[in-house]
């Protein structure tokens, strides 16, 4: 028997084994979390006290109740389609709370039973981050609004929301994140994004007094790359699992946006600014608590552009001022958690 034969055996016994052992771990029970970008979910009543005139009836986008109902079949869809295991999903870009709960009244959703939670912040677009949760697998205890720390004059943007709660009966915080935009370049908005960043790591620092094992999810629009100064820097998130020490943050988005995957396009080039990142403690293998398994971009083929110079792109509500009938500028960010069954834990 040569060489080759004999690799292409062992590998083909490697592969086996590896499919016999993925089929072993019935024992394991997932839950999803994930983020996803709403892009301008707004209703079509005029609030005084926000910069929605562009999302009425009489604004730029001619927002009636057409294309707000519409919009809403069309996220709730994009959800449905979401793994029945979804626990957690934060979103951004939602104008209320009374979008969010008459999108989870959506057919295509409301057996999911999704609840929302939303704080409103002094964002200058009139947008906000909020939490759909369902109560199945996720029981909120806790609820906090934190507005960014900054020394930047007239600097309103969206507050940092974080919800703590039980998910299989764990302690786990949910940091829902927007950060600032890149308006005006980079070399004038890259400051915010620090000041935003800064304000995360101080939420993290304060659980982690609290609680030095504490289980940190981070989740937003980042408006950066997982390389970018804000992340890596000021929040101190990692790529490498194995350079990850206690009470410190590994970047779960980061390996994806080194293979080129994306979460949302411009001028031909694809960004990771839809990112997720988690606590020390929910590395591992122990799992008889929860463990991080894997990430991934929810691109799938309803969600995109399939003609024109933006084939492939994310197929948005509105391109060029035109509505476009579609989804989000984003796409979803998805992350599954996972742990032993109450049958193998007795064992």
């Amino acid at each position: 028997m040569n060489f080759s034969r004999k690799l292409f055996i062992g590998l083909l016994m490697i592969a086996c084994f590896s499919v016999t052992a993925h089929c072993q771990d019935k024992s394991l029970k997932a839950y999803v979390i994930g983020f996803y970008n709403l892009e301008n979910l707004f209703d079509t009543i005029n609030d005084p006290n926000k910069n929605d005139e562009q999302f009425l009836p009489d604004g730029d986008y001619s927002w009636g109740t057409l294309k707000y109902t519409n919009k809403l079949k069309k996220m709730s869809y994009a959800i449905s389609q979401m793994p029945k295991n979804l626990a957690v999903l934060g979103v951004s870009e939602v104008e209320n709370i009374d979008v969010l709960q008459d999108l989870v009244k959506e057919e295509s959703i409301i057996n999911r039973n999704l609840k929302p939670i939303l704080v409103e912040g002094p964002d200058k677009r009139g947008i906000d981050v909020g939490l759909l949760y369902n109560p199945t697998f996720f029981t909120p205890t806790n609820v906090t609004s934190t507005r960014i720390i900054s020394e930047i004059p007239d600097f309103y943007t969206r507050d940092q929301l974080c919800v703590s709660g039980l998910l299989d009966n764990e302690e786990i915080h949910i940091i829902v994140l927007h950060w600032p935009s890149r308006g005006g370049g980079l070399k004038r908005s890259n400051p915010r994004r620090a000041d935003a960043a800064k304000t995360t790591k101080h939420i993290c620092d304060s659980l982690f007094k609290i609680n030095p094992q504490a289980k940190i999810v981070i989740m937003g629009d980042l408006n950066d790359d997982p390389v970018d100064a804000s992340v890596t820097k000021y929040l101190g998130a990692k790529g490498q699992k194995e350079s990850v020490a206690p009470q410190e943050l590994f970047n779960t988005t980061y390996s994806l946006y080194k293979k080129g995957i994306g979460s949302l396009a411009y001028q031909d080039l694809w960004n990771l600014f839809d990112q997720i990142i988690i606590s020390h403690d929910l590395l591992g293998k122990d799992y008889n608590t929860l463990k991080y398994w894997k990430t991934e971009i929810f691109n799938k083929d309803f969600l995109k552009q399939h003609e024109g110079k933006y084939k492939g792109y994310p197929l948005r509500t509105h391109s060029g001022g035109v509505w476009t009938n579609g989804y989000s500028d984003h796409f979803p960010s998805l992350m599954w958690v996972v742990k032993y069954n109450e049958a193998q834990e007795s064992k």
